[in-house]
Order: structure tokens, then sequence, then C-alpha cells
């Protein structure tokens, strides 16, 4: 059987991410989510926690991320723990454990909750609206100018050959 490393979180985001790039020039995004804990105690107090969890994405992720992602932005991320070990200048030894983005996906209003949500931007992960594209086109914008045209042609052929016959059926008033 295989092994499986999968973390799957959402959260708040507790600070804008921070990018910087490797010195062979690969993108590298940092961000930290914070995931809340409600419950209720033996005596039936509501308590409430908070857990911090450190989000590395790298590449083109990691660029996708900066651009979109800001403090206080809910944020759905799946990735793989990883644990880094390191002796600090001081000497001591130090571990952090990671999520290793995979793929994220940004929530609600991209500034605040309490602004509306016609106020979210673009997202730049998202797939661009292919009819617009098509429609900007030069050669498409032209074949669709002929094929209106072909359209119309088409109906007035259809309209001359019924002209002057009553007992026959318009065509263009058939519904369907």
């Amino acid at each position: 059987m295989r092994d499986f490393n999968k973390a799957i979180i959402l959260g708040n985001l507790t600070r804008d991410p921070e990018m910087r790039y490797t010195p062979n020039g690969k993108a590298v995004c940092s961000f930290v989510v914070a995931t809340n804990r409600r419950w209720n105690d033996a005596d039936g107090n509501l308590q409430e926690s908070a857990e911090y969890h450190s989000v590395v994405a790298w590449g083109k992720l990691a660029e996708t991320a900066s651009q979109i992602l800001r403090k206080g932005r809910k944020v759905l991320v799946e990735g793989r723990l990883q644990t880094r070990n390191w002796e600090g200048q001081d000497g001591v030894k130090r571990s952090k454990t990671e999520i290793i983005a995979e793929n994220f996906s940004a929530l609600g209003p991209a500034k605040s909750q309490e602004e509306s949500l016609e106020e979210i931007p673009v997202q730049a992960a998202e797939e661009p609206d292919l009819e617009k594209v098509i429609e900007e086109m030069p050669e498409e914008k032209e074949n669709k100018d002929q094929k209106a045209k072909s359209k119309e042609a088409e109906k007035k052929t259809k309209k001359t050959a019924i002209k002057g016959e009553e007992d026959k059926i318009d065509l263009d008033d058939i519904p369907f």
C-alpha cells in the first residue's frame, strides 16, 4: 500500500503573501493561514482557538498567489506536509512543518468580509471568457459577420419563395 501525505485547510490569510525568487530564478511565495476552532467545554462555555499554518507555493502557483491573495481573504489550500530542519545562527537546531501548496482557491470578498461581493477582482487563475476572446479576434469577427449576412439572405429567399401563396405556411411562423 502506498503512503499518503495530503493536507487540506480552509481559513483566512493572516498577512499578505511574501513573494521572492531563488538564485536560479524560481518563484516562491509564503503565507500563513489561520484556521479557527470552536467548541463547548465541560461547563458548556464556548471556547475558541486558532491554529496557524505556514504555506509555501512554488513556480506559477506562487506568482498567482502573490497576485490575488491578501490579508484577511478566505482561502482553501490543498497540498502536502513537509518538515524542514536547520541550525540557527545561535547554534540551536530548529524545525518547521509547512504545507507545500499544490492547489488553492481564493474564496469570498477580495478585501474584507464587510465589503460587497461586487468588489472581487477578476482572478488571474480564472479561465478567460472564450466567446469574448473569439469575438475580439479579427478573422473570427469577419466569419461571424459573414454568417450573419448569409442567414439574412437565407431568410429573404425563404420569404420570396412563399410570397403570394396564401395557402403555404410561412417558415418564420413555425415556433421550432
